[in-house]
């Protein structure tokens, strides 16, 4: 699936990008606060994310910003991916990319890919507590907290690290169908 916002365009990856996304997120400090990533994270690991099979009810995308430059971008990437047997947000920025509000834009559009497309109705998603900004960004886009706080995985720090968990109801949700392609 395709995505387009004002700023951002939210595709697939292909293998032709494992250059970039390694780049893109190849930093510890972007690395530590994600579940599944290794580190140090490098071109094979890009590659085998960017070969992995995608579920039906999910969906991965990169987040490209043409607002930067000539060429467009990429600086993250997000999807929606199955956690505890339910439909979780997941998303990440590199460094050059943060504080710019792209993580809020490129979430409602993946918010309206999982009603519109996905069929979702409700969402889950988690941050770990030392990223204090992943949770300002869930609130934005509706999520509230479930009151659950636990220990999460964390490929990067070999250990589990404390989290908050969030769900948001989809059908409760004001959201729009994104422009996209599939």
């Amino acid at each position: 699936m395709f995505a387009r916002t004002p700023r951002l365009t939210l595709r697939p990856g292909w293998i032709e990008d494992a250059p970039a996304l390694t780049r893109a997120v190849a930093h510890e400090c972007v690395v530590a606060k994600l579940a599944r990533l290794p580190w140090p994270y490098d071109l094979v690991d890009a590659e085998t994310f960017l070969t992995m099979p995608v579920a039906r009810d999910e969906t991965r995308c990169l987040i490209f910003a043409h607002d930067m430059g000539a060429e467009p971008q990429l600086i993250g990437g997000c999807g929606i991916s199955r956690d505890d047997g339910q439909p979780n947000l997941g998303y990440w920025l590199t460094p050059d990319a943060w504080g710019r509000g792209y993580a809020t834009e490129a979430g409602r559009a993946m918010l309206g890919i999982a009603r519109w497309s996905l069929g979702h109705r409700h969402l889950a998603a988690h941050h770990h507590l030392d990223n204090p900004a992943s949770g300002r960004v869930l609130r934005k886009l509706g999520f509230v907290p479930t009151g659950v706080r636990e220990p999460r995985p964390s490929r990067a720090r070999a250990k589990a690290v404390p989290s908050v968990s969030y769900a948001l109801s989809l059908e409760d949700a004001e959201i729009e169908a994104p422009r996209m392609a599939a």
